[in-house]
This record gives C-alpha cells, sequence and structure tokens, in this order.
C-alpha cells in the first residue's frame, strides 16, 4: 500500500464511526497522521487529496465500509476542511460504443495541435476553434475563461478547465463550465457537481449547462456531454460525438 493510501486509510478510520454518512476531516490531518506512522509527511498535501477525489479510487478498507451500490466521495467543506461522503454508485461516463458521429471540417491551426502542451489543452483547443460549444447546445457561446481556479465558501477551491458564457435565440443566457478528460482520465461526479455549484453561487441569474468533453478511444472523434447531478448520481443529459475531417 502506497504512502498516500496509508495516510488517507489512517485519516479515514480516526473519525469514521459505524453507519457514517459522512466523515469530515482537514487538510492539517495528514501531518497529524504522518507523526503517527512515524513518517514523512506529503511533500504536496494538495496532491494527495487530489488525486482522491478525482482520479484514483480509495483503498478498498474504506470501500468496504458502503453497503453494495455505494462508494465514497471526497467533496470540499470550506477553506482547508473535506468530508467523505457516502453516496449511490454512478454510472461509469465513457463514450457510447457504435454511437452515430457528425462529421466537422477541422478548423484547428495546425501550429496549434502540434505545440499544444497536453491532452486536455489540445482537447479544449479543438472544441474552441471548431466552436463544438455552439454546436452541440444550439447557444452562441465564448471563451469567458481557460483554468479557472477560484473559492466557493461552502466547498473550498476548484478548478474548471473553462468556462463559457452564451446567448441563444431567444435571448437567454447562460454559463457553460467545462471539464475536459484526456487519456485514461474519466469524468468524475466531484468534479461536475462543483461546477454546478459553482454556476448557483457566481451566476444565479444565468442558465447552466455543465459540459465534459474527451477523445474518443484515441480517435480522432472529440465526445461531448451534458451532464446533470441527480441524488448525487450523474446523469448523461445529451452526448454527441464528432469525428474531424
Amino acid at each position: 500500500m502506497s504512502k498516500s493510501a496509508k495516510l488517507i486509510k489512517k485519516i479515514f478510520f480516526k473519525y469514521y464511526k459505524e453507519n457514517d454518512e459522512i466523515v469530515k476531516f482537514e487538510r492539517d490531518d495528514f501531518i497529524k497522521a504522518s507523526q503517527e506512522m512515524n513518517i514523512p509527511p506529503p511533500k504536496n498535501i494538495g496532491g494527495v487529496i487530489y488525486q482522491y477525489r478525482y482520479t484514483s479510487p480509495l483503498p478498498k478498507e474504506i470501500s468496504n465500509t458502503c453497503k453494495s451500490g455505494e462508494n465514497w466521495i471526497i467533496e470540499g467543506d470550506g477553506h482547508a476542511k473535506y468530508k467523505f461522503i457516502k453516496v449511490p454508485i454512478s454510472p461509469q461516463i465513457i463514450p457510447t460504443l457504435d454511437y452515430p458521429e457528425i462529421q466537422i471540417y477541422d478548423a484547428t491551426p495546425g501550429i496549434i495541435k502540434k505545440f499544444a502542451l497536453s491532452d486536455e489543452q489540445a482537447l479544449l483547443a479543438i472544441v474552441r476553434y471548431n466552436r463544438l460549444v455552439d454546436i452541440f447546445t444550439g447557444i452562441t457561446t465564448y471563451s469567458l475563461q481557460n483554468h479557472l481556479r477560484t473559492r466557493i465558501d461552502k466547498i473550498g477551491q476548484i478548478e474548471i478547465d473553462e468556462v463559457y458564457v452564451g446567448v441563444n435565440s431567444e435571448g437567454e443566457e447562460y454559463i457553460l463550465p467545462i471539464q475536459a478528460k484526456g487519456g485514461k482520465d474519466r469524468i468524475g461526479i466531484v468534479q461536475i457537481n462543483q461546477d454546478i455549484e459553482f454556476c448557483k453561487t457566481r451566476f444565479p441569474h444565468l442558465n447552466c449547462k455543465s459540459l465534459a468533453v474527451q477523445f474518443k478511444y484515441n480517435e480522432n472523434v472529440v465526445v461531448m456531454f451534458e451532464l446533470g447531478v441527480v441524488n448525487y448520481q450523474l446523469k448523461v443529459v445529451k452526448e454527441k460525438h464528432y469525428r474531424l475531417i
């Protein structure tokens, strides 16, 4: 078991009581747990928290405290504060096999593709230059900010890959946060939930559409999702596949 797994496990069971639905902890608990275990603290505590919030499964000893059909997620609970929440297991959000593809003439400048620094940035550039948000939603949109890092009172710090604003043919205004996933990364409920909370908190007067985008199995196909959250379960509202030609 890795050092980060040992630490998150120790922190969880320090506060967990049988049948708990929420288990709260703080960033400083990593320092205390390291001292109690006589191991060096993580150099990047934020990175460990990010790992278990977004990319890695929790240790099985933690998962085993759930009933069938449940799992734990980690959400922010204010500045340097977090909480494990027991939720129903959401279906994995992945591109649907054999989904009909829509052909789009690729308007991405070649030099952008050549020098993109990451899969996520390349993907966001393709979406931006080909106006895929407009095509997907039927809304005229504009990129408001790329790689937004901000703070929400009841969650703490959050990051959104890109935020668009837009208006439809009826004059209705929208805010559209986007999460981009490259490689083996998967779309998760924690990020989508905090994107929606960001919209409610910062732009309560705008209609919110939470979007996610990823490449389809290393093909030249961009998959776009509109997602919602109902009772802590991710729901696909809409899915489209765009093949760049």
